[in-house]
């Protein structure tokens, strides 16, 4: 069970009533504490290895996050698209069931390796060390992670990138930064996708920017449409810069 979301718990039952106040002792609490603690300090360990191994293969690595559906597999393969010539691409797929995104990922002829998380919402570094393991990834590449579809727990867990990159869609609510800000204080740079449709929703560009700047002043942004293509070279140069100067992240 994950110490600080409760995810991989197989099943909670509760045999009392709801109405009466519940007691719980320092005890109780320091040891749920020091799970927590154990835990990041656990996965901590394994993100600095997986760190030090894309540094010394000069692999430039992206841990991408957000709600389910905001379009992350959208992107990436209109990413791989734009991007393979240029250099070797791979790609590891976190879900907590079912191969479909790797698939998608794979007709555009890259390396992708599907990790199924079961009950646990986000992927850890122990997991990522070995599925970069067996990508056997290219010097010199760009490894991007699709983290599993969730704005709470993946914030707390490094796998070794170099940048979390969190996805937010129009047409999700201007407000998630504010809302979810472990997530956003934590990535360096936010996509907000689907921009064709600011016209049909409701939806308030400068309000999220700002919820975003507040939670986090030196996040940068990249406004996009993944399936119209507008501003997509802006992103597609931002992840060429970071290629070319990976060995400084």
């Amino acid at each position: 069970m994950c110490g600080i979301c409760g995810c991989g718990q197989t099943e909670q039952k509760h045999s009392h009533h709801h109405n009466h106040d519940h007691s719980h002792s320092h005890a109780d609490n320091e040891r749920l504490i020091q799970v927590e603690q154990d835990l990041l300090s656990k996965n901590n360990g394994y993100a600095e290895q997986n760190r030090a191994y894309f540094k010394q293969h000069h692999i430039f690595t992206l841990n991408l996050v957000s709600s389910p559906g905001a379009g992350k597999t959208s992107l990436l393969v209109e990413t791989i698209k734009a991007l393979k010539e240029s250099f070797p691409i791979a790609v590891i797929e976190g879900d907590q069931q079912t191969e479909h995104d790797a698939d998608r990922i794979r007709t555009t002829g890259i390396p992708a390796l599907q990790i199924n998380t079961g009950r646990a919402c986000h992927l850890d570094a122990h997991s990522i060390g070995h599925a970069a393991m067996d990508l056997k990834l290219k010097p010199n590449s760009l490894l991007a992670i699709e983290n599993v579809g969730n704005l709470v727990c993946p914030s707390s867990f490094d796998l070794g990138e170099a940048h979390k990159v969190v996805v937010l869609s129009v047409t999700e609510g201007d407000d998630k930064p504010i809302k979810y800000p472990d997530m956003f204080y934590a990535a360096d740079l936010m996509i907000l996708n689907k921009i064709d449709l600011l016209p049909y929703v409701d939806f308030d560009v400068e309000r999220c920017i700002n919820y975003a700047k507040k939670v986090n002043p030196n996040i940068a942004i990249i406004q996009l449409s993944v399936t119209k293509g507008s501003n997509f070279i802006e992103w597609t140069k931002w992840l060429e810069h970071g290629v070319a100067n990976r060995d400084s992240q």
